[in-house]
């Protein structure tokens, strides 16, 4: 770590610990970070392997798990659920305070334990977002909420996410878009990539430091969730603190 980067790790250790004197941490969760990942009809067995598998293997690396570790006190709380259609989202992992190595490994280990049922062919994105606002009422009195939302499509069922995301009050909403297959021709890729990258920044994405992680298709998902989750998982501001 160079002189910039231990200043930076020293100027936001002490507003963390400022936040915790005065009374910001009593939520004792620093966020609620939903994971929702596109199961639609697009996703294939393999690649929905490596989704699930990819975020365990992002939740486990080294740099995630010390980022998520450096204040136990006031933990990072995780749920991971998948979606498909409007009325299709199953809950993979309950809420959980991830405030140990045992605590990810179980996350972990829940994800790559878990087997796919038959599959939707339609994308309903403002379905996803509803879901998730249900499960942050769940997880009430932390100073941020974030839903991290991965996909490969549009939405084409159900109500529009740009409508879905008025309603999420207080919520930022981050997107890994995943790019069409390796097989396909660069230029045919690469507009694909544009295109829904677009879409992504214009109907879906949240906050005031929203943004989205791209994967080269679904064999790079696990490098591009881990690039995310770093950047999710950074200590807040304490203009955040409390939000």
């Amino acid at each position: 770590m160079g002189v910039h980067g231990k200043h930076r790790a020293l100027v936001r250790a002490a507003l963390l610990a400022l936040c915790l004197l005065t009374g910001a941490a009593q939520a004792q969760c620093r966020l609620a970070l939903a994971l929702g990942m596109d199961v639609s009809g697009s996703v294939d067995q393999v690649e929905y392997r490596l989704q699930l598998d990819g975020l365990a293997a992002a939740l486990t690396s080294d740099e995630v798990q010390g980022q998520l570790l450096q204040f136990p006190d006031a933990p990072i709380w995780v749920a991971a659920f998948e979606w498909a259609g409007r009325f299709n989202q199953r809950l993979l992992v309950d809420w959980v305070a991830l405030d140990s190595a045992a605590a990810i490994n179980g996350v972990a280990a829940t994800l790559r334990a878990t087997e796919r049922r038959s599959g939707i062919n339609s994308t309903g994105i403002g379905g996803a977002m509803l879901f998730a606002e249900r499960l942050f009422q769940k997880r009430p009195d932390c100073w941020r909420y974030t839903l991290d939302l991965s996909g490969d499509g549009t939405n084409n069922d159900g109500p529009a996410p740009e409508f879905m995301r008025d309603r999420l009050v207080g919520r930022d909403i981050n997107g890994l878009v995943i790019a069409l297959d390796l097989t396909v021709g660069r230029d045919e890729r690469q507009m694909d990539l544009m295109e829904l990258s677009a879409y992504y920044r214009k109907r879906i994405i949240k906050g005031p430091d929203a943004f989205i992680e791209v994967a080269l298709g679904f064999d790079d998902f696990e490098r591009a969730m881990t690039k995310k989750l770093l950047r999710e998982t950074e200590l807040l501001m304490i203009g955040e603190a409390g939000r």
